[in-house]
């Protein structure tokens, strides 16, 4: 097991990406908080990996609140003695109404996908650097890299959930720069499409066969479970010398470098 005894919270981990996250790091060995606004969600994800054997917790968090991600990294701190990864995943995306280019509404993105991942960072940081390591794993897209145009009536589209995710890029850099001389790591995974029940939801359906047949060079989508091995890596020795990077796990529909 490449992770044994790792302490990690990851957000947003009551479905989707987030739980395949937390079943996958358990697997591993490592101990797990599921931090999620959706406290039911996550306590029925985290007792039944208790009856599996693992080691996990549900915590009811929103990130954006700095006062719920204090109490979030300090509640696991207290629990287990450290903070070893933060997988910052929780984003507004399965209910996303892609319609709303208001600013208000711009500005609630914002406020979750963007502003949520720096207080969840922020509020683990503390802990990391006193033990002089951890890893910091941010959730990109390949939305950041992919410029279609949006289609409007008379007002400017916000292209809301991209450019919270470019920004998420953007902050992972600055990231690795402040708390890499602390032995802190920090890395961004920008998936693919990926089959979860979000992305059924919100990507239509021809859309997701135009980006699989026509742009991947491997012609399927990604399940969640693709996902799993790349943050394993990144929260594990073997990515040791590994910071400042946005890696995109996408079937090669998005090569950056």
């Amino acid at each position: 097991m490449k992770l044994e005894n790792n302490v990690t919270i990851i957000t947003g981990a009551a479905q989707g990406i987030g739980e395949a996250y937390a079943r996958r790091f358990v697997a591993e060995g490592a101990r797990v908080a599921l931090a999620d606004i959706n406290a039911a969600k996550a306590e029925s994800v985290a007792e039944d990996i208790r009856r599996g054997g693992g080691d996990a917790i549900a915590l009811e968090v929103d990130v954006s609140s700095e006062e719920s991600t204090a109490a979030m990294a300090a509640s696991v701190a207290e629990k287990w003695g450290r903070i070893d990864t933060l997988i910052a995943n929780a984003a507004i995306y399965h209910d996303i109404d892609n319609q709303n280019h208001s600013f208000a509404y711009l500005k609630k993105i914002f406020d979750v996908n963007y502003f949520g991942t720096w207080l969840t960072v922020r509020a683990v940081y503390p802990y990391m650097k006193r033990q002089g390591k951890g890893s910091i794993i941010t959730q990109s897209s390949d939305a950041a890299f992919m410029r279609f145009p949006v289609p409007h009536q008379d007002e400017l589209p916000s292209f809301h959930y991209s450019v919270t995710k470019a920004a998420v890029n953007a902050l992972t850099h600055f990231l690795a720069a402040t708390c890499g001389p602390h032995g802190v790591r920090c890395n961004a995974i920008s998936p693919g499409p990926t089959m979860t029940e979000a992305t059924l939801k919100t990507v239509p359906r021809e859309m997701i066969d135009m980006l699989v047949q026509g742009m991947m060079c491997l012609k399927r989508p990604l399940e969640a479970e693709d996902l799993c091995g790349t943050a394993v890596f990144l929260a594990s020795e073997d990515s040791a010398m590994i910071t400042g990077q946005v890696i995109c796990v996408n079937g090669g529909l998005i090569m950056l470098g």
